[in-house]
């Protein structure tokens, strides 16, 4: 696992994870959002074909991780399989590591808007939020919330010119009362950072947050799109 950001929210401890993630020690939680499992298959049924190698690439990455950190368990903020038929076409090596998977953590599923969880927890358990130390968890974000929140559902990405070069990199999006996390899974795509959609769920300017070298790198947001590499600043623990 690549060096991990101290991460201060909502009065408590996190590590942001440069693999996408967010780790809070005081819980023993690996939070992540979006690992559209079998999408691959998705497309294939629609007579797109893919490699059908998504799901387990996507499986290996949160095993791994779950043991870098030494996990307890393991919050899924929503949409962790792409359609609401995907129970029915997990083939049963992937059936058998989510199993598996539970049964080493605590393996949470919230709700999204693409799964439903209608097909069962494999071992886990389903809510339609999380509520823990006063922060909610769950797959997209309520412009009203008032409690901090951490979500997933608009797969931010930082898009920037570096030296003449488009890079573009999955990221998190964010203030001091509500982020939004990166799409997990290998087979996702992703939302610019600054597009309206996501920052109409901030009430003022936010923050696009990498994680490099144990260190987070935040770019101010207002809602317009900033494609500068100068704009960003380097920040220790928070």
């Amino acid at each position: 696992m690549s060096a991990a950001a101290p991460f201060a929210y909502a009065g408590q401890s996190f590590q942001m994870l440069p693999d996408r993630a967010l780790f809070w020690p005081r819980h023993g939680a690996l939070i992540v959002a979006d690992l559209h499992l079998e999408k691959a298959s998705w497309y294939a049924a629609l007579g797109q074909p893919l490699p059908p190698y998504d799901s387990h690439d996507t499986l290996d990455r949160l095993a791994r991780l779950a043991a870098a950190t030494g996990a307890r368990a393991i919050w899924c903020l929503g949409d962790s399989f792409h359609d609401r038929d995907a129970a029915n076409r997990i083939v049963p090596a992937i059936a058998e590591r989510l199993r598996g998977q539970a049964a080493a953590t605590q393996l949470l599923w919230i709700a999204g808007n693409h799964d439903g969880l209608t097909g069962g927890a494999w071992g886990g358990e389903i809510a339609d939020e999380h509520v823990v130390d006063g922060i909610v968890f769950r797959h997209q974000s309520l412009v009203h919330e008032t409690r901090p929140e951490v979500s997933g559902h608009f797969h931010p990405k930082l898009r920037l010119n570096v030296r003449g070069r488009h890079v573009s990199r999955p990221c998190f999006a964010g203030d001091e009362r509500r982020l939004i996390l990166p799409a997990f899974g290998s087979l996702t795509g992703g939302m610019t950072a600054t597009d309206p959609v996501i920052a109409e769920n901030f009430a003022g300017p936010y923050q696009a947050m990498l994680v490099v070298r144990g260190r987070r790198l935040c770019f101010p947001c207002t809602g317009s799109a900033r494609d500068d590499a100068t704009a960003s600043r380097t920040l220790g623990a928070s």
